[in-house]
């Protein structure tokens, strides 16, 4: 103002407050250089010069195509984004294993997830896994107290204890697959699943032999028992036991199971899982087990009409078939039930087949022992008794 030399000027401002202290300030130093205001002129508002006000925190900018720069949509970040100020542009990921509040704004920690033994699925499971072994520890307590009985005998007493013991490790084996999931754990759950099937399988599969070779023993110039007899069957159980246990070997040192944060899931959950780097071993266990499954069946069923001496084929062969239904349900099941469920599958597949193995197998026996005793005479298992298993 000085360098013109103006000593008359006016002021043209809006109603707001910083407009106001900015006149004052301005009125108050001219006077100070001896000049003045002569007049003051208000404007209702400054105009705004955008399309649209700018987006919230926890909110992107989304251009409108055809409008101008200024013109933009607000438009929600997506789950496992966040933005905290106003205005962005892009809204930010959120760092591994973090989630996206509700408002988008922040992260949090994810919600890890796994089957533990205190909700109430693993309870469940927890108590059917022990019912198992409680009611297979009774069957051990009963054949052993009747061991001396002619349907004990018969049905040889080794192996009907030896497959007992596989069936309390079938049970036992579940547990394995509960709890968070650590680096033993996962490798110990297959391993002992498949092996612990393998040796009740493979119990099953002698006692279904050493009844067709009883029979044919029977035939005039038959030594075909006498071929197969303790020792041999005994070989025979760990000669298969083992093949399954190279198999696990060899799966879990070359490519073995590992703990998995799977973060794929909505909703901030993340599923701690056993992660099988080579599904395939899995497969090829549970093709083992069917192989010997499907052996075992084949022989039992051609034993089934054989005398009612030798009729625990037929027991074996109705066994085999819950057996087959219950796995062949099984792995469309497992391969599409998402999350935790997907172990609570496979643990009950286990139960289930277990289960069928010793109600099918057993409870006739047991039936026999302690409610039809005068059937468990050499008369009853001559068949001058009708035995009804």
């Amino acid at each position: 103002m000085a360098h013109f030399g103006w000593r008359w000027v006016a002021t043209i401002g809006t109603d707001e407050d910083y407009s106001h202290y900015g006149i004052q300030a301005f009125t108050e130093q001219m006077e100070e250089w001896g000049g003045c205001v002569a007049f003051h002129h208000t404007i209702p508002k400054a105009p705004v010069s955008l399309c649209t006000s700018p987006c919230p925190p926890g909110t992107r900018q989304a251009t409108r195509p055809g409008k101008p720069v200024c013109c933009f949509d607000c438009l929600p970040c997506a789950e496992g984004e966040f933005t905290n100020t106003s205005g962005s542009m892009e809204c930010i990921k959120c760092p591994m294993y973090y989630w996206s509040n509700a408002e988008r704004v922040a992260c949090v920690a994810g919600i890890e997830e796994f089957l533990s033994f205190q909700e109430i699925m693993g309870i469940i499971l927890v108590t059917l896994s022990l019912l198992g072994v409680g009611v297979a520890t009774a069957v051990s307590v009963i054949f052993f107290l009747f061991r001396a009985t002619p349907i004990v005998k018969a049905n040889n007493s080794e192996l009907s204890f030896l497959l007992l013991l596989s069936l309390k490790l079938c049970f036992l084996c579940s547990l394995v697959f509960m709890g968070r999931p650590s680096l033993w754990s996962c490798q110990a759950r297959q391993a002992a699943f498949g092996i612990s099937f393998v040796l009740c399988i493979s119990c099953i599969l002698v006692k279904t032999i050493v009844v067709l070779l009883a029979f044919r023993s029977t035939m005039p110039g038959s030594a075909s028992l006498k071929h197969f007899g303790p020792p041999q069957q005994r070989a025979f159980i760990v000669a298969c036991t083992a093949g399954q246990a190279i198999l696990c070997l060899g799966w879990l040192a070359l490519a073995p199971p590992v703990p998995y944060k799977n973060t794929s899931y909505q909703g901030g959950r993340i599923v701690l899982e056993c992660k099988d780097v080579w599904p395939l071993g899995f497969y090829m266990v549970l093709g083992y087990i069917g192989l010997l499954s499907c052996v075992c069946f084949v022989l039992a069923f051609l034993g089934r009409k054989l005398p009612g001496t030798f009729n625990e084929a037929k027991l074996i062969t109705f066994s085999m078939l819950i057996f087959f239904a219950v796995w062949i349900s099984f792995i469309p099941a497992y391969n599409s039930t998402p999350g935790k469920y997907t172990v609570a599958v496979e643990i009950f597949a286990i139960l289930a087949s277990a289960f069928g193995l010793l109600f099918c197998i057993f409870a006739p026996k047991c039936y026999i022992i302690l409610l039809r005793p005068e059937l468990n005479t050499k008369k009853g298992m001559t068949g001058k008794n009708k035995m009804n298993c």
